[in-house]
C-alpha cells in the first residue's frame, strides 16, 4: 500500500514555544488515522501543516513522496478537504457555499453532494431552496446544518485527502449522530486524518496516535489503547 502522507522528524516552533517535537507519521492510501490528545497537545498544529496554513520549522512533510513545499499552494490545497468545528461559510447562497471556488456549478453534483451529506431535506424546506442566503458564517442555519453544509462542500470538492479537525465537538448529541453518519460516507475510500479530543465516536480507525505536549507518546488500534487505558 503506497504512502500518501509522511511526516519525518517534524518540529514546529512558534517564537519560543515548540508545538511539535520530532513527529513521525505515515498515512497510507485510503487509511483513516486518528490523532488524539488533550487541548494544547499540538493536534491542530499538525493538521494545519499538511495544507501549509503555516510551515513546519524542521523535518519533512511529503505527499506522494513530494515535499509539500514543492507544490503550488492552490494545487496542494485542491487535494485536501478540511472539515473543522467552525466551518468557514460565506454570506451567499447555499449552492455557492457548497460549490465554493467553482465558477460553473454542476447542479447534479451539487444535489448529490447535498444528499450524501444529509443536507438535501433541510435545503429543500427553505423558501428559496439552494438559492437561499445563509448570512455571515451561516448564522441563519443551526450548528448541525452548518457542519453538514461543510461536509457537502467536501463531497463536491471530491479531494483524495480529508482532514477532520474536531468536526463534531461543538454539536449536541442528536446533531453529532447525523453529522457522524455523513462523515462516515465522506471518508469512505479516502485518505483521512481525524483530529479528536476524545474517541467515543471513533473506533474504526486503522491507527490511533496519542499526542501530548507535541510528542506522539503512543500509537495503536482502538482496542490496543483501550487495553492500555490510553482512551
Amino acid at each position: 500500500m503506497s504512502k500518501i502522507i509522511e511526516l519525518k522528524n517534524v518540529n514546529k516552533w512558534f517564537d519560543k514555544f515548540q508545538a511539535l517535537k520530532d513527529v513521525n507519521l505515515e498515512v497510507n492510501q485510503q487509511e483513516k488515522i486518528v490523532i488524539c490528545g488533550p487541548s494544547g497537545s499540538g493536534k491542530s498544529t499538525l493538521a494545519n501543516l499538511i495544507p501549509r496554513f503555516y510551515n513546519h520549522t524542521s523535518g519533512e512533510i511529503l505527499i506522494d513522496s513530494i515535499p509539500v513545499s514543492d507544490f503550488a499552494l492552490n494545487h496542494l490545497r485542491s487535494s485536501i478537504s478540511i472539515v473543522n468545528q467552525s466551518p468557514s461559510l460565506f454570506n451567499d447562497t447555499i449552492s455557492k457555499n457548497i460549490a465554493y471556488g467553482d465558477e460553473s456549478i454542476d447542479v447534479d453534483k451539487l444535489k448529490e453532494s447535498a444528499e450524501l451529506s444529509g443536507c438535501s431535506e433541510f435545503i429543500e424546506n427553505l423558501p428559496e431552496g439552494y438559492e437561499s442566503e445563509i448570512g455571515d458564517d451561516g448564522v441563519l442555519l443551526s450548528g448541525g446544518q452548518r457542519q453538514r453544509l461543510a461536509i457537502a462542500r467536501a463531497f463536491y470538492k471530491d479531494s483524495p485527502i480529508i482532514i477532520l479537525d474536531e468536526a463534531t465537538s461543538a454539536l449536541d448529541t442528536e446533531s453529532e449522530l447525523i453529522v457522524q453518519e455523513a462523515l462516515e460516507k465522506l471518508t469512505s475510500n479516502r485518505t483521512t486524518i481525524v483530529i479528536a479530543h476524545r474517541l467515543s465516536t471513533i473506533e474504526n480507525a486503522d491507527k490511533i496516535l496519542v499526542l501530548d505536549k507535541g510528542h506522539i507518546v503512543e500509537s495503536g488500534t482502538h482496542d490496543d489503547l483501550i487495553q492500555n487505558k490510553s482512551v
